[in-house]
């Protein structure tokens, strides 16, 4: 898969992600071991990809084929990160939540552009 393909899943990830926020309830018990085990599963395949699309795109970043700067790279892995808990907790403030959803979004489409 290429960096594009990882990035539009992502992508996808990112709108199932905010929906989820904006949707659903959090959780009764933050400490709930049955529901952290549910969000480990349903989390682990997108920490996989993410670490993948942090790679290729440093790599990318790296032969100046887009015009991003590492620190996005690594911030947005991050972002993304945060983001993933964020959703199924619903444990970060409206603002917050949106500022890095825009901030991650902002640059998988940046990424999107310039690999066109």
């Amino acid at each position: 898969m290429d960096l594009k393909e990882q990035t539009e899943q992502l992508k996808q990830h990112l709108h199932y992600l905010k929906d989820k926020y904006e949707n659903d309830t959090p959780p009764e018990n933050k400490n709930d071991k049955q529901y952290f085990i549910k969000v480990k599963e349903k989390t682990a395949p997108v920490y996989d990809l993410l670490e993948k699309w942090e790679e290729a795109a440093l790599k990318v970043v790296k032969e100046r084929k887009v015009n991003v700067h590492p620190h996005q790279i690594t911030s947005t892995r991050e972002n993304m990160e945060l983001l993933l808990m964020h959703s199924y907790y619903v444990d970060a403030r409206r603002k917050r939540y949106m500022e890095l959803n825009h901030s991650i979004l902002y640059i998988f489409d940046q990424l999107l552009r310039e690999l066109e």
